[in-house]
């Protein structure tokens, strides 16, 4: 069974008000819990989410309902329903967010056999979640207000005011955060903020809720270039057609700050009654069918497992060069938030 909450709160809100979100939702969905049913809190695209619960389901009869959120609304609420939390499990977008609720202590050790389905760098170091696909982000562009050579091609150069008025990005997204903390990480906290307010400056209106926006605004024309996740574009690309995009994609330079990897990864609730069958769908979620699932979905997302690649004509993930940031590098997105409020961006 599918729930869907289509209320946005971001981990600076007050954890009363996400309780609050959570009990409207129960009570406007009818959803709720049962001996025999795992409840994941999913913060990831319903396209992946969907398809690798069904894939599950299917695989070994096990139910599987889904409350859909912001991956931080559901952190929030995660903290606020403590040990009486009926979530199983979460899963999220981005690896942030994993290690925040790892750091209040409310994850438990995941299987080592599931665990080294994923190469060890891309998941927790305290084995307490395990990544399962990724994403980079790249610039999408429109060819009719900018040329490809006209880009910036580091991030560092977002800020030059030639880009006043034809940049955008989503400051409140959780996958701006990465980049932040990438920034922060090479060039230092002064630097990084005054980097934020020259952003802030030069994409003016162009601050935006969410990617998806992004990549709807670039494409039809009304603002020139934005900073994404590839899988934004592809997914745009296989909803309207070829011939109904109008925009492209490029890459920072690599090993830039800018071009960062992200992992979308899982975990299991400490408080969770249903352990076993947890341990089960995250074991799914990497094992060569739940990667060939991603792989072969409209996820448009790269599987981790060595041994599956995406069918998606976009660029190999071994031939991707990103920063090399770690994940403890990337930490639990505190530093990024603090600077994004430091720049008026949240």
């Amino acid at each position: 069974m599918i729930c869907r909450s289509s209320s946005v709160i971001r981990r600076s809100t007050k954890a009363a008000a996400a309780l609050a979100v959570l009990t409207v939702t129960l009570a406007v969905t009818g959803c709720g819990s049962s001996a025999n049913t795992l409840i994941l809190y999913s913060g990831q695209h319903e396209q992946t989410t969907d398809a690798l619960v069904a894939g599950f389901e299917k695989a070994t009869g096990i139910s599987v309902e889904v409350r859909s959120d912001d991956e931080d609304t559901l952190a929030d609420e995660l903290v606020t329903e403590g040990a009486n939390s009926p979530a199983d499990l979460i899963y999220t977008e981005n690896s942030p967010v994993l290690q925040f609720l790892e750091n209040h202590g409310m994850l438990a050790p995941i299987n080592s056999s599931t665990l080294a389905h994923t190469p060890s760098k891309y998941n927790s170091p305290a084995g307490q979640w395990v990544g399962v696909s990724a994403r980079v982000s790249v610039l999408i562009y429109n060819p009719s207000m900018i040329k490809e050579s006209q880009l910036p091609t580091s991030v560092t150069q977002l800020a030059d005011p030639k880009y006043a008025g034809k940049l955008a990005f989503a400051a409140g997204e959780t996958d701006f955060q990465p980049i932040v903390t990438s920034y922060e990480r090479t060039y230092g906290q002064a630097a990084t903020v005054k980097w934020l307010d020259a952003i802030k400056a030069n994409a003016g209106s162009h601050i935006y809720p969410d990617n998806e926006t992004i990549a709807d605004e670039v494409n039809r024309g009304a603002v020139a270039f934005g900073v994404v996740n590839q899988y934004y574009w592809y997914r745009m690309r296989a909803e309207l057609g070829a011939s109904g995009v109008n925009s492209r994609i490029t890459y920072f330079t690599p090993h830039d700050p800018g071009y960062v990897l992200d992992i979308s990864g899982a975990a299991i609730l400490k408080s969770s009654t249903h352990k076993a069958a947890a341990q089960k769908f995250l074991a799914f979620l990497v094992s060569k069918q739940g990667q060939e699932i991603i792989a072969n979905s409209i996820s448009f997302e790269y599987p981790l497992d060595d041994g599956v690649t995406t069918t998606a004509p976009e660029t190999p993930f071994s031939q991707l060069q990103p920063n090399p940031i770690t994940i403890s590098d990337l930490g639990d997105g505190s530093a990024a938030i603090s600077l994004l409020r430091q720049a008026g961006l949240l």
